[in-house]
């Protein structure tokens, strides 16, 4: 992956991707997919299989790969806008 870094991220349940490089216990876990759990959780799956259930105030900090040369979506963004 040229062109591509690897930056510090504070995750949540809301904020975390595929693709996030999470340490849980000394070990790191890539996040491989994702699904909604109740009272606002995500349940994450790991690309070793394992899952863990992100509750929605836990913080836990990610690596996560980024472009420099793209800048990040705006919120709220539905892209071009016509004018």
């Amino acid at each position: 992956m040229s062109g591509v870094v690897l930056v510090s991220v504070e995750v949540d349940a809301t904020t975390v991707r595929r693709g996030d490089e999470i340490m849980i216990g000394g070990q790191i876990f890539t996040v491989s997919d994702l699904t909604a759990a109740p009272r606002g959780g995500k349940r994450l799956e790991f690309a070793s299989g394992e899952t863990f259930l992100l509750r929605p105030h836990t913080v836990l900090w990610a690596a996560r790969r980024i472009s420099p040369r793209r800048p990040p979506p705006r919120a709220g963004a539905r892209g071009p806008r016509a004018w």
